[in-house]
């Protein structure tokens, strides 16, 4: 069959501001998208109030028609998404479908991945390979197969890291490049001028993994080098923060995230943990090589502030130490 804008009918799932510019790309490339799927309203912050995701406040934008399904599983929303009658489904961070889902239009189902597959696979590909101190990452568009982000590549980009980039930059990046690479690739389907290269084509070393963070991996262990710390506490911000504990001597710990640090590369007989400051614009953290510098941080309890703000009403901080 020959496509062209009007009979190629997609439908798009995603939830979050990475899926929004992607799906603005399309739209505004006046790719015919006869439905978004997107995760159901649910209550937000202190007052719980209903909050929508930001697919669906892009949607609605547009006029475009909205499923909003709390199982994909169920029954009448696949009937629903079958009637929808879509050449191509296009997932952008959206949860793991079902093979009744994915495998309903006759061109398949494409996913968009932050990373250059088949390294960084999972959940959190972008704070894993800021972490890693990766000097470069990419986009990747498959097609969807029944192990999660191990279907056949379709097309790749990439990207530099530079050093100074946290995670929250890098997604920026990967955002923008990632719905340049999702629109190139809705094309080369439409036209059916694309080749599947097989992920394990490309597997020639072991495989980088990217799997879901938890609170106990972004816990700081300050005896590893001090590349490893700034690395991790760059991966993590602004979300979801890399932490360790300020020790008063005593029986007291202090939990506080840090945002922002720096290296300073210095050889020194201070302990590892130990803090200096001149207690007004500073604060530095001995660590194997040097020190890290924090200049961004948050208290538990407070909000996060530059470390200039939080010295001001900090007596004496070099009298801790952090764990």
């Amino acid at each position: 069959m020959t496509y062209n804008k009007k009979n190629f009918r997609l439908v798009f799932m995603g939830t979050p501001d990475f899926a929004v510019t992607s799906l603005k790309a399309l739209v505004e490339d006046k790719f015919n998208i006869v439905g978004v799927i997107t995760s159901p309203d649910k209550p937000a912050g202190r007052g719980k109030k209903i909050s929508q995701s930001a697919v669906k406040e892009y949607a609605l934008s547009q006029n475009l028609n909205i499923l909003q399904p709390t199982n994909l599983k169920d029954k009448d929303f696949q009937n629903e998404l079958k009637n929808l009658k879509a050449e191509l489904q296009i997932i952008v961070a959206f949860r793991m479908l079902p093979e009744t889902v994915w495998n309903m239009p006759p061109l398949g189902s494409i996913n968009l991945h932050a990373s250059l597959l088949p390294h960084y696979r999972g959940a959190a590909p972008i704070n894993w390979a800021v972490i890693n101190g990766e000097k470069e990452t990419g986009v990747s568009t498959f097609f969807l197969k029944h192990e999660i982000d191990t279907g056949d590549l379709i097309d790749q980009q990439k990207i530099e890291i530079n050093e100074i980039d946290n995670a929250g930059i890098v997604h920026d990046k990967l955002m923008q490049t990632g719905s340049e690479l999702l629109l190139k690739t809705a094309y080369c389907i439409m036209h059916g001028e694309y080749k599947e290269t097989p992920q394990k084509q490309l597997i020639n070393k072991e495989l980088k993994q990217a799997p879901k963070i938890f609170k106990n991996d972004c816990k700081i262990d300050w005896t590893v080098s001090a590349k490893s710390i700034h690395n991790l506490i760059r991966g993590l911000s602004p979300y979801p923060t890399a932490w360790g504990e300020l020790n008063d001597g005593n029986d007291t710990n202090i939990s506080f995230k840090i945002f922002v640090s720096e290296i300073e590369s210095t050889s020194h007989s201070m302990n590892i943990g130990d803090i200096t400051s001149d207690n007004k614009t500073y604060l530095k953290v001995a660590v194997n090589g040097g020190y890290i510098i924090i200049h961004e941080l948050q208290l538990a309890g407070k909000k996060r502030m530059k470390t200039r703000d939080l010295l001001q009403g900090f007596n004496n901080i070099s009298e801790y130490k952090v764990v």
